[in-house]
């Protein structure tokens, strides 16, 4: 059987669906580019909408029925016809805000224009260095300095969502409640001083290959090609998805707008600079809109508390306010305290796989490290990236979530005031951007265009992440291993259109995407060790992978089974526990019950990332018993536990800077000075430590 090259996608030899032919560095490809990707999304989005909106009609029937049909209660569950309320006072709510949508005027629009002019310019400019080939497309030629990477990174994280997010949690469990997000710091700091130069040593095109250059054999194979679809395609795709319910919500909220009109405006843009210039135009793209994101988000928390109580100090000191601003949990309520603060801190952060943490380094994270100039850029990148995503970046969400309480004290008070949203929307999140609603306009058009860069910035680094994965490792792996440079972006860019076409069919027709974004979660957990341990343990292998995901999805169902099925549902603590310690005990048991990677791979592996310690004394030994020597003596030195010490410095730091900002919103000036001291002398020890370690 001979062998038939490809068809020559690039140089037009093939045709698409609109009669045309494709030539990748041309202006004009750029713009049939973006014709065919609106083409293929606008019909479909439509069609969607059209059902979306007769699910939502049906629903919001049935709950005024249901509320017609019974009697009305007072605020305090009085029966019809009596009252409690004393003379000259009051029992009535807050005054909740007009349900109509907030229109825009010409200087709003212009401005959200503005911004849309710009992310173009930006993607067509990246696209002429793009189309050369797969490293250009998916990793910027590995030349990224590391405030780009940084910046980016952060700007990931920073999804339209996660805002709404914030306020939910501080909502129900006040500002202590977000130590379990908070807590994965530590998660980001054994990346920064551990593994980022490790994966920039491995000098693999995505983090999944490492999958064959650590393990050996077809099982390696599997994982790696299993993984790409799985995370690449259905975890990707329900994460846009629920990223695209919360712009779906805010818009609504905001604009009134529908679905459709919402999702085809931003994923058109989005598809289109995100598949054109690939991550270098995500990268520049992301420092644009990550700077209008924190303009926005501190503009929005210093006008609102200025217009709706006056002064901060007249917020904190609110009735609804004032009991949920400590930054630690109450600790004579033990059950609050170990969920929220012991296990985030003593299990969670190290044993949990999080978009954005993973334990060991993974998915967009690991994909600005292997962008980087060097060891040393990777490094600062996520050094950069931890400092703005925990330490700045929170308050001004906490702040607007803590004045939400004075304007809609409850979910009650937000049905009030959006009587024709879904009822499925109307939760405590909606309240974010029920607040951004009483903005001046002006700033509104700048905010409106900041949750939209929130929601880009995050949909184009999923999008071009998960590109990357289907195409370098499944398609180029395994369907065409001879596929020239051009052609890995030619199909990279059609994947990133088909990842954001079926992402917006979730996002339409899935009624919670964000409950099912929350079950993948806890599928990981119990596997995050396995991802620290398998750089430095050599005895870890691609049979301990396998089983650690088989038996924490298993855990994991049979959560949700039993509680379907007999309505046991024990604690998110205990759930935890018992998925760590079964899932952790089960690998543990497969890796000494199956054979190691053999000798070669394990080898070559060490002699491309040099991780060191006493986890690799034995395959060291053994090949110097046979008269190789794997490393030069000069490089021996295992740093790990330096790089420890530095995790542990940057901790200190990080959240000392955090607390400092939210003590000196309190008012607390002295707490402030103390905190600020102790950062400072901890990142004058870091300083000192970090030139210890081997960096090249």
């Amino acid at each position: 059987m001979t062998h038939q090259e490809p068809p020559d996608i690039v140089s037009g030899k093939i045709n698409w669906s609109f009669s045309t032919h494709i030539k990748v560095d041309s202006t004009l490809t750029d713009i049939i580019f973006f014709a065919q990707t609106v083409t293929i999304i606008w019909p479909v989005v439509y069609l969607c909408n059209k059902c979306y909106q007769q699910a939502s009609t049906k629903s919001i029937i049935s709950t005024t029925q249901q509320r017609k049909s019974k009697p009305a209660k007072s605020p305090n569950n009085q029966k019809p016809g009596t009252s409690n309320q004393k003379p000259g006072t009051s029992n009535q709510k807050p005054e909740t805000r007009s349900q109509k949508p907030m229109h825009l005027i010409t200087i709003d629009w212009i401005i959200i224009l503005i911004f849309f002019i710009i992310l173009i310019a930006i993607g067509i400019y990246a696209s002429k260095s793009a189309g050369k080939g797969y490293n250009e497309f998916f990793l910027s030629g590995r030349n990224m300095p590391w405030w780009l990477l940084g910046i980016s990174m952060v700007a990931t994280t920073f999804s339209c969502d996660t805002p709404n997010l914030v306020t939910d949690i501080v909502r129900q469990n006040g500002v202590a409640g977000n130590w379990l997000w908070w807590a994965f710091l530590l998660t980001g700091m054994l990346t920064v001083f551990v593994y980022a130069k490790l994966w920039n040593r491995s000098k693999v095109l995505t983090d999944l290959e490492f999958y064959e250059i650590r393990y050996s054999g077809r099982m390696a194979a599997f994982l790696r090609g299993f993984r790409a679809i799985y995370l690449g395609a259905f975890f990707n795709i329900m994460v846009i998805a629920s990223v695209s319910i919360a712009l779906i919500k805010i818009s609504a909220v905001m604009l009134g707008w529908s679905p459709a009109q919402t999702l085809i405006v931003a994923s058109v843009i989005v598809v289109f600079y995100s598949a054109l210039g690939g991550l270098k135009s995500i990268l520049y793209t992301d420092f644009f809109q990550f700077s209008l994101a924190m303009v926005g988000a501190i503009g929005a928390a210093v006008i609102l508390v200025n217009s709706e109580a006056g002064s901060l100090s007249t917020l904190l000191a609110h009735p609804a306010v004032a009991e949920r601003t400590g930054i630690m949990p109450d600790f004579s309520n033990t059950e609050m305290v170990v969920s929220l603060l012991i296990i985030p801190l003593a299990v969670q952060w190290w044993s949990v796989w999080y978009p954005g943490a993973e334990p060991g380094g993974g998915g967009y994270i690991a994909q600005r490290m292997l962008s980087a100039k060097n060891e040393k850029n990777a490094m600062g990148a996520t050094m950069l990236f931890n400092f703005f995503h925990y330490a700045l970046r929170p308050w001004p969400w906490i702040i607007v979530g803590l004045l939400s309480l004075t304007v809609y004290p409850d979910i009650a008070a937000l049905q009030q005031a959006f009587p024709d949203l879904n009822p499925q929307y109307v939760q405590h999140d909606l309240a974010y951007p029920a607040m951004l609603r009483q903005l001046p306009h002006g700033f509104l058009g700048l905010v409106v265009a900041s949750l939209i860069a929130a929601f880009m910035s995050t949909t184009a680094s999923q999008l071009n992440w998960g590109s990357s994965y289907i195409v370098n490792d499944f398609y180029v792996r395994f369907l065409n291993p001879q596929a020239s440079p051009k052609q890995q972006v030619v199909a990279g860019r059609i994947t990133t259109v088909a990842l954001m076409f079926f992402a917006l069919l979730f996002a339409l027709v899935l009624e919670n995407a964000l409950q099912a974004f929350h079950i993948l979660l806890q599928i990981g957990a119990g596997t995050g060790l396995i991802y620290i341990l398998r750089w430095f343990w050599w005895r870890i292998n691609a049979f301990t992978e396998l089983t650690g995901m088989v038996v924490s999805f298993a855990v994991a169902i049979a959560f949700v089974l039993l509680k379907k099925f007999t309505g046991y549902n024990p604690g998110e603590t205990f759930k935890i526990l018992a998925g760590v310690g079964i899932t952790t005990a089960a690998w543990l048991i497969v890796t000494y019950l199956t054979p190691p990677a053999n000798d070669q791979t394990l080898r070559s592996f060490y002699s491309r990332i040099r991780p060191g310690g006493p986890g690799w004394k034995k395959v060291v030994e053994k090949a110097r018993n046979e008269g190789l020597n794997l490393q030069k003596s000069e490089t021996l030195a295992w740093d790990v536990p330096t790089g420890i010490i530095c995790m542990m410095l940057g901790t200190i730091s990080i959240y000392s800077i955090l607390f400092a900002i939210g003590e000196l919103l309190y008012g607390h000036y002295l707490i402030t000075g103390i905190l600020v001291a102790v950062a400072i002398v901890a990142l004058t020890l870091l300083n000192r430590t970090w030139k210890k370690l081997t960096i090249d």
